[in-house]
């Protein structure tokens, strides 16, 4: 419960701070791994291209149980994941904090990608094709060109790659587990309140996480906004 000043107990600021920090290493990742696949899918006209969205949209239709499951089998002492990182001597990867992370990135990859995506492919190509005529190399072309005019993307890309990130559950549950200082998200502390009737504690951690995902959706349809004005 919240002590005499009115602050969260210590043990949810600590449950608080591990999501935190396991939202913005994933997003980081997700950043660096989502720009050069987004710039790939925004450009190519190869014939697996709707097979690798499909892929990377899948998530977004999975269960997370279903996907979380899976992950466990791979990345267990018996799954090929698990058995190179045993051969590595990194041990197996289900209920750590490296493995949670992993299978963060694949849960919250296409909220990632697709805003990406669809702002490479919003690019105005005369402008590629001008600074290609100019001398550009591609690499320049991209660095001077398309990721200064793709940046509303990457700014919804992170806010929504976090916050969902923040938010999951099933796939914590299942390849994360509920290890204090580890693996204990906010999702699965509030899960493990409402089990233990403890709906003060739960009601704690849920209305931050309300007023969290209120203010970011808040500030990234402000943003979209002043991005795309409405003709007046």
């Amino acid at each position: 419960m919240m002590d005499a000043a009115g602050l969260i107990s210590a043990d949810n600021i600590s449950v608080l701070w591990l999501t935190a920090k396991l939202a913005a290493v994933v997003t980081v990742l997700l950043l660096l791994i989502a720009t050069p696949l987004a710039w790939w899918l925004a450009n190519t006209r190869a014939r697996i291209k709707s097979t690798v969205e499909a892929i990377v949209a899948l998530p977004i239709v999975l269960p997370p149980s279903v996907l979380g499951f899976y992950l466990l089998v791979a990345m267990g002492p018996k799954g090929p994941v698990g058995q190179f990182t045993q051969a590595l001597g990194l041990g197996t990867l289900p209920f750590t904090f490296a493995g949670l992370v992993v299978a963060s990135l694949f849960y919250s990859l296409p909220f990632v990608v697709q805003p990406i995506q669809n702002a490479f492919a919003a690019v105005d190509r005369r402008l590629l094709e001008a600074a290609a005529a100019s001398g550009a190399s591609p690499w320049r072309r991209f660095l001077t060109v398309a990721l200064p005019l793709a940046r509303p993307g990457f700014v919804t890309a992170a806010m929504l790659g976090f916050t969902h990130t923040v938010g999951e559950f099933g796939v914590a549950l299942m390849v994360g587990g509920n290890i204090p200082g580890e693996t204990r998200v906010v999702s699965v502390q509030i899960y493990g309140y409402v089990e233990t009737l403890d709906y003060g504690q739960a009601h704690e951690l849920a209305i931050v996480l309300m007023a969290f995902s209120f203010v970011t959706l808040l500030v990234l349809y402000a943003s979209n906004r002043r991005v795309t004005p409405l003709n007046s």
